[in-house]
């Protein structure tokens, strides 16, 4: 759970630039993944931009966070993506959800394989999962299956297109789904959570030949019932999602509103009030944390 940052209106996103970019300039607003990458190795080529060679995530090892009044993004002219619009631009937060959450719920989307007219279940009501609810609901799931306990989320799932909620957790979660599914299963299911329990009940609603996409960091060592998967034939894949790879394809239908993302954000802070975000998204108290210096 991270709080988002937000250019502050009183700025431009890019301040200063270094001699080597040439496609960024100054006074640039742009879109800032999770992660630095350089767009030109084989990697970047192949659209996945989080196993660039040169590949770092913000706040971690030497680059740090963008929880401050201002970062240094390596890679600029691979790493960002500009836009044409202004700071106070209305659709800012749902622009700013193709850093991370969006992209994400995208990703468990395309890795489990939703399509026209599947049934898709997302596993968490996070912003994430909330953000997979309406990745499914724009790649043409016919239904979708929110397994989330919070009301505040599960008003926003179905207004992003979720059609049945599951309030139940573990064995009788796995039932409910099962039964709302004549027994077979969900043909994609997004992991959205990460802990073995989220993972657990992915396999065992996925339909046999079905496939899981999972984005949740996992707080596991071993991958739970990787047998169950075997028997029933389930695909499982994932991994850090490249949203850089998929803001060109995302970024239409934000700008002409098909989609809001941005709604996932219910909190706005400020820099000293990112402590206060954490708790309260690990509370509940809020889905996501939006942060304007």
């Amino acid at each position: 759970m991270y709080p988002s940052p937000i250019p502050s209106n009183a700025a431009p996103s890019i301040e200063a630039i270094g001699s080597d970019v040439s496609t960024i300039k100054v006074g640039d607003l742009v879109v800032m993944p999770f992660a630095s990458s350089d767009g030109t190795c084989v990697f970047c080529r192949e659209h996945l931009p989080t196993s660039c060679e040169s590949v770092h995530f913000f706040g971690n090892e030497a680059v740090g966070g963008a929880q401050a009044e201002a970062v240094r993004i390596p890679n600029a002219d691979g790493t960002l993506f500009p836009l044409n619009v202004g700071p106070d631009d209305a659709l800012m937060p749902s622009l700013l959800t193709l850093s991370d959450v969006m992209g994400t719920g995208h990703h468990a989307a395309v890795v489990s394989r939703v399509s026209p007219g599947v049934t898709a279940a997302v596993v968490g009501d996070g912003a994430v999962g909330l953000c997979g609810v309406l990745a499914a609901k724009r790649l043409g799931a016919e239904r979708i299956i929110l397994l989330g306990r919070h009301e505040d989320r599960i008003a926003l799932a179905r207004e992003f297109g979720a059609t049945d909620i599951v309030r139940e957790r573990g064995e009788e979660g796995v039932a409910k789904v099962l039964e709302l599914t004549s027994g077979h299963g969900a043909h994609s299911v997004l992991e959205c959570v990460g802990t073995d329990q989220a993972m657990d009940t992915s396999v065992k609603i996925a339909r046999p030949g079905g496939a899981i996409g999972r984005v949740g960091v996992p707080h596991y060592e071993a991958n739970p019932s990787a047998a169950p998967a075997f028997f029933k034939n389930v695909t499982v894949g994932g991994g850090p999602a490249p949203v850089r790879a998929y803001i060109e394809e995302l970024l239409p239908d934000v700008m002409e509103g098909r989609i809001e993302p941005g709604k996932v954000f219910d909190v706005v802070t400020d820099l000293q009030g990112v402590p206060q975000g954490y708790r309260d998204m690990n509370d509940r108290k809020s889905i996501k944390v939006m942060v304007k210096p």
